[in-house]
This record gives structure tokens, C-alpha cells and sequence, in this order.
């Protein structure tokens, strides 16, 4: 049995996110373990940390998602940090409580506030009683007699959408145009929640039509300091996963987005939220509707941090050390213009995951470009993971110069052995409603439909 070491990370998450936080400790000068499953046995980031670990077995269920081996492997290594990362257990209150129950500090909130903002409905009631707009609808889950459903619905207008209180990741999620479709949705939907996320409650709001999905970064510590990092378009994204962000969300007044940002920062105060997180809005008509806090280090995180010049990562595990920020919001600025292409290992036609080992890999650079991936030739993307291979980011001064260097970076990027959704990324960046910005969430499903249309 080991003593439990401040000065020491662990990290519970595998790829990209695994090495860019090793980076991070690296930079803080801790010591980094890694918790691997037999599957990545040989990846390449764990050469890069000062202790590996095997917790399982390739599937998730029996490694990375596996609470009682991870905690294990933090008695063993001595790790007082653990580091979620994004994804399997970053926002699963079961999982911050045994590391509180062991004596560890998780680098996130604490396991109450991330029960609290992770039930939509009483993160909607939280959002609500500190100021921040929510999309119109009840905050409480939705009563069994149908009767009193439909009354509700009725108040609210059609369209409505259903969603699981527990929910995410755009499970659990049903819109209905008029009452006759509204029996049947609330049964399915109860279902879904049930199965999906062991939660049978669902709730109701507006179904907003054309909105836009923009974000506020948020980040606080322990000490009441809070601050908001900009804002962020995360629009351009097929069956609620995104492909492409960016920052700031062009087209929005910049008055408007400070108004929400410093509301967003006044709510992580009021709930005593500590770390980093986002909060994520619907947009449309000039107007900001809450709809969830991710609870952890987001993806599109690279895009803030490029604008902002701020290493996000490294700020989260600082704080969740105790230490209070240094920096005051009047400090926080952004330059420019970023934005980042998720690069996976799917087909893209089909988006069906793909698999394999990458044969020849090539990644782009030049002033402006970054690359965050795990990846190179020779690695492997297993099929029982997710699979983004990285992320390609570009910034420039101005959101014109940031397209240019992305179309580039794009151009120069090539990866052999497994299907890329690349050329769809260079597609997508010479799309005139993408380049002239401010699209909605529904375009890009529109432009996949209109292109299969005109294939066929």
C-alpha cells in the first residue's frame, strides 16, 4: 500500500486527451501514471508518462470504465490527482465519490454539483434561480396522467421537444409537431431514458427550429474565483456530435456574449462549482437558452485555448490542487480567430467507425496550425474505442485567415491504412454557408442530405 502523492496524476482516459494531459503535467512538473487497458498495452502515450498501469481487459466496461481497478490503481501508484479527461467517467457522480471517499482529489467538480448539473432538470432549476436563460419550459420532470402532459405542451406551443433527464450525448431526445404525436413519444422516450441512462424522467421545452449551438467556457477554484474564457460555435454537427468549432461564435454581438459569459461565472460562484466546465446554449432570434454544463474538459477545448492563449488543462489541474487562479476576468483576452476539425477513422460516406492500423501518416503545420493527436504510423485504432484520431487546429487574426490556414492544413494532412473523414473536412470548409458563418445546427445534416441527393 502506497501514501497518497498531491504531486501526482493519474490519468483514467486513454488517446488524446491521455497525452494532453501528460503535457500538462509535465509543465506543472508532476509525476503522470497512466491507467491502460490490454488493448492499448503499446500505445505510444504511455511511453511518455512515468508509470503505466493495466486495469482491464480491451473492453471499456472492464477497464476504463471499471471504478473499483481504477481506484486500485490509484492506491497502488499513490496518485492523489485523478484526471478524467473527457468521456467514460468525467461526468459520472459514482466515480468523483469514490475517489472523495479514498482521500483523492478528482480534477473536476465535486460529486454533488456534477449529480446536480448532470440531472438536466436540476441543473435547469440551478441555471434559472442564478440568472441564466433556459429554453421556455416546465424545470421539473413531466407527470405520468397524459392529460396533464398535454396541458403542459399546450402552454408551451408545438413544436416540443422530449428529453431524458438524465441525458446526453442527443439520447434520449424525441421533438413533437402536434398533440396527436405525443402519446406515443412520451412512451418511447420514457424507454430510452430507462435503457440509456437508468433514469425513467424526462422533461419538456420548446423545440427551437433554427438555432445555433454556442458554448461559454467556464473555469473556478475552490477559493470563490470564477472566470468565463470566451465562447465558442459548435454548430456544424451530424446526430448532436460535433465535427467542426470554433471561436469566438461569429455574427453574435460581443456585448451580449460577455453579458451571458459573466452570468455563467456568477452561477459557477452561487453553486460552488470548482474546475473546468461549459455551458452550453441554444441561440437563435438574438437569444441565449441554456440547455446542459459539461462538467469537464471539452474536445473544442484547443480553440479557446488558441484565442485566449491560455493552457486550460494545466489551469484546471492547478486549481484542482487548491491553488486559487491568478488571473482576474479584465485579464482574460481573445485574439483572433480558431478553428478545429475533429479528424476520425470512419467512412465518410457512411460514418460507420473504421478501425485498423494506420499505415503512412502525414500531419499539417506552419504559423497558426495545431495538431493534438496520440496518433502516428503504425498505431493502432482499436474498435472498441471511440474513433477520433485528433484534432486539427487552426488560428489566424482574423476568422477569414483562420479558414485559409485550415483549407490548408487540411490540404497538407494524410493519414493510409484506415477510411478519414479528411475530404470531408475540406468539403465542408468550402461551403459558402459554412465560410460566410452563423449557421444552425441543422446544416450540416441538410448539406450531407442535398449531397447524397446529388450523388444519387
Amino acid at each position: 500500500m502506497t501514501g497518497i502523492d498531491m504531486d501526482s496524476l493519474l490519468v483514467v482516459n486513454r488517446g488524446e486527451i491521455a497525452l494532453r494531459i501528460i503535457r500538462a503535467c509535465r509543465r506543472l512538473g508532476l509525476r503522470v501514471v497512466c491507467a491502460h487497458s490490454e488493448a492499448d498495452r503499446d500505445a505510444a502515450w504511455l511511453r511518455l508518462a512515468d508509470q503505466a498501469i493495466c486495469v482491464g481487459p480491451a473492453p471499456a466496461a472492464k477497464s476504463y470504465l471499471n471504478i473499483p481497478a481504477l481506484m486500485a490503481a490509484a492506491e497502488v501508484t499513490g496518485a492523489g490527482l485523478i484526471h478524467p479527461g473527457y468521456g467514460f467517467l468525467s461526468e459520472r457522480p459514482e466515480f468523483a465519490r469514490a475517489v472523495e471517499a479514498a482521500g483523492r482529489v478528482l480534477v473536476g467538480p465535486s460529486s454533488d454539483v456534477m449529480a446536480m448539473m448532470g440531472d438536466k432538470v436540476q441543473a435547469k432549476r440551478a441555471m434559472l434561480a442564478t440568472g441564466v436563460p433556459c429554453v421556455p419550459g416546465p424545470d421539473s420532470v413531466l407527470p405520468d396522467d397524459l392529460a396533464n402532459v398535454r396541458r403542459i405542451a399546450a402552454e408551451i406551443g408545438y413544436p416540443i421537444i422530449l428529453k431524458a433527464a438524465g441525458g446526453g450525448g442527443g439520447r434520449g431526445m424525441r421533438v413533437v409537431h402536434k398533440d396527436a404525436e405525443l402519446a406515443d413519444a412520451l412512451v418511447v422516450t420514457r424507454q430510452e431514458a430507462s435503457r440509456f441512462f437508468g433514469n425513467p424522467g424526462i422533461y419538456i421545452e420548446k423545440f427551437l427550429q433554427k438555432p445555433r449551438h454556442v458554448e461559454i467556457q467556464v473555469l473556478a477554484d475552490r477559493h470563490g474565483n470564477a472566470l468565463w474564457l470566451g465562447d465558442r460555435d459548435c454548430s456544424m454537427q451530424r446526430r448532436h456530435q460535433k465535427l467542426i468549432e470554433e471561436a469566438p461564435a461569429p455574427g453574435i454581438d460581443r456585448a451580449l456574449i460577455a453579458e451571458i459569459g459573466a452570468r455563467c461565472a456568477a452561477s459557477c460562484r452561487e453553486i460552488g462549482y470548482t474546475g473546468a466546465g461549459t455551458f452550453e446554449f441554444l441561440y437563435e432570434d438574438g437569444q441565449f437558452h441554456f440547455i446542459e454544463m459539461n462538467t469537464r474538459i471539452q474536445v473544442e477545448h484547443p480553440v479557446t485555448e488558441m484565442v485566449t492563449g491560455l493552457d486550460i488543462v494545466a489551469m484546471q489541474i492547478d486549481v484542482a490542487r487548491g491553488n486559487a487562479l491568478e488571473l482576474t476576468q479584465d485579464q482574460i483576452r481573445c485574439d483572433g480567430h480558431a478553428i478545429e476539425c475533429r479528424i476520425n477513422a470512419e467512412d465518410p460516406e457512411t460514418f460507420a467507425p473504421g478501425p485498423g492500423r494506420i499505415t503512412a501518416m502525414h500531419m499539417p503545420g506552419g504559423p497558426g496550425v495545431r495538431v493534438d493527436t496520440h496518433a502516428a504510423a503504425g498505431a493502432e485504432i482499436p474498435a472498441s474505442y471511440d474513433s477520433m484520431i485528433g484534432k486539427i487546429i487552426a488560428h489566424g487574426p482574423t476568422r477569414a485567415e483562420a479558414l485559409a490556414r485550415a483549407r490548408a492544413a487540411l490540404a497538407e494532412a494524410r493519414i493510409e491504412g484506415v477510411p478519414t473523414n479528411i475530404a470531408l473536412h475540406r468539403q465542408l470548409l468550402d461551403d459558402p454557408g459554412f465560410s460566410a458563418g452563423g449557421v444552425s445546427i441543422h446544416h450540416l445534416e441538410r448539406w450531407l442530405t442535398e449531397r447524397r441527393a446529388s450523388d444519387g
